[in-house]
């Protein structure tokens, strides 16, 4: 099978080209960039459009087993596949929806709109070894459990160790230390919703920062825009710099939205998060169930957290000019956080890319080439994919053809699954 896409701007920053060319595609893989025509079984006129390889979205959560419980769900990795993305990372924050070596024998077994990496989420592997309660410490016999799930799940291929220490409050260093050393010389990292935001964010990222430095791995500091983005996004990003200067290997992604989403019974809501938001409580929009759509009074968060828990929201906290400050800097990658409940969630699972491409390259703040880097080369380089986020000839044939004078995201708080704009032809692996 031999594909043409021609008359297009090719955008490979990984193999560091920007030009008007042809590329040809054959047999699952890319072929050559070309000044000719050659004859082909598919052939795309990309003229006026840009070419380049599929989006890397290193931060979402995968979905869950449908209704039947043999296979998965494809709510989400649909959406992905519309904007662009054609390799997406899930089990992050600490978060498996279902045992992580289940979880890739399905994807293997039945495929998916897009390729599916894995991370093993430890508050997953923590409960599953027995520690349920996330405000107290781990035993020593449960840490022994804990260990052996981590190396089984790092074996059967997840890319790393993710934790949603926010999530955990009980979780302790020693804890951390102890499961991460398993990616010690694989190759693989470590990635963290860190412990604290706001205000406590500096000695929150000090810490996962200090696993790094003892354990010597790449580290990952998870959504940085809404840790960070109520203010302290200046001074974060500078200690960020100062630990990449003094050796360590970590990186941070954001998605270009002003809100984050957790579910209501988690953490992130305790005691005291008004007053580190200097919030009310009509700052929380509910995204599913009876009260969908409305903002909370006082009265609908109590209730939804006593009575539905795991009720999805949305919380608009995040200061604009801080999460700018983070999708323009050159070690923030773009990732979506994307979490969907039966297709309900926040709209940057179906619009995180197309939305970047409209509000920051489109606008001129942020150069084309740039822009791709971080989706493409950026999160390839950090997952160690070498067959991906490149054009270059014997690369996986994972790319994507968009007008970015169209492009854009169409997908909102009421509707978030609603596909974008501009985003024209996916190809993965030649189809």
């Amino acid at each position: 099978m031999r594909t043409l896409i021609k008359n297009g701007t090719i955008v490979d920053p990984a193999s560091r080209i920007c030009s008007k060319n042809h590329l040809l595609l054959e047999d699952g893989k890319v072929l050559a960039l070309t000044s000719e025509a050659p004859e082909a079984d598919v052939v795309v006129d990309a003229a006026g459009r840009y070419v380049a390889p599929g989006f890397i979205d290193i931060h979402m959560h995968e979905e869950q087993l449908d209704p039947t419980g043999e296979r998965l769900e494809k709510t989400i990795t649909l959406a992905m596949l519309r904007m662009g993305v054609t390799t997406a990372v899930g089990g992050n924050c600490g978060i498996n929806t279902l045992d992580p070596a289940r979880y890739l024998d399905l994807m293997d077994r039945d495929g998916g709109p897009v390729n599916m990496a894995l991370l093993a989420g430890h508050t997953y592997l923590r409960e599953a070894a027995g520690h349920t309660d996330k405000y107290t410490p781990i035993t020593g016999g449960e840490l022994k459990r804990l260990q052996v799930l981590t190396q089984q799940a790092l074996d059967c291929g997840c890319f790393g160790v993710s934790y949603g220490i926010r999530y955990v409050p009980g979780l302790t260093e020693w804890e951390m230390l102890e499961t991460a050393k398993f990616c010690q010389g694989t190759g693989k990292f470590i990635a963290a919703h860190v412990r604290d935001d706001a205000d406590a964010i500096f000695t929150a990222v000090e810490e996962l920062a200090h696993i790094g430095k003892v354990l010597d791995l790449p580290v990952q500091n998870s959504h940085v825009g809404s840790m960070g983005g109520f203010g302290q996004m200046e001074r974060l990003l500078e200690m960020l710099d100062r630990d990449r200067s003094a050796g360590l290997d970590i990186a941070s992604d954001c998605y270009p939205y002003h809100a984050f989403s957790t579910r209501i019974g988690e953490t992130t809501y305790d005691d005291g998060f008004l007053e580190r938001y200097r919030a009310d409580y009509s700052v929380i929009e509910v995204c599913e169930g009876k009260y969908k759509g409305l903002r909370c009074t006082e009265e609908i968060f109590r209730e939804l957290r006593a009575q539905a828990p795991r009720t999805l929201t949305v919380c608009h906290v995040m200061k604009p000019e801080d999460v700018d400050m983070a999708l323009l800097h050159p070690n923030v990658l773009l990732a979506s956080d994307g979490l969907m409940d039966n297709g309900q969630g926040h709209p940057r699972a179906a619009g995180t890319f197309p939305r970047y491409l409209k509000e920051y390259v489109h606008t001129g703040r942020l150069g084309l080439y740039e822009a791709v880097r971080k989706m493409t080369a950026l999160p390839a380089q950090r997952l160690g994919l070498t067959s991906k986020g490149t054009l270059a000839p014997g690369a996986d044939a994972d790319v994507v053809v968009f007008d970015l004078e169209r492009a854009c995201d169409r997908a909102t708080f009421d509707q978030p699954l609603l596909p974008p704009e501009g985003i024209e032809h996916v190809f993965i692996g030649g189809a």
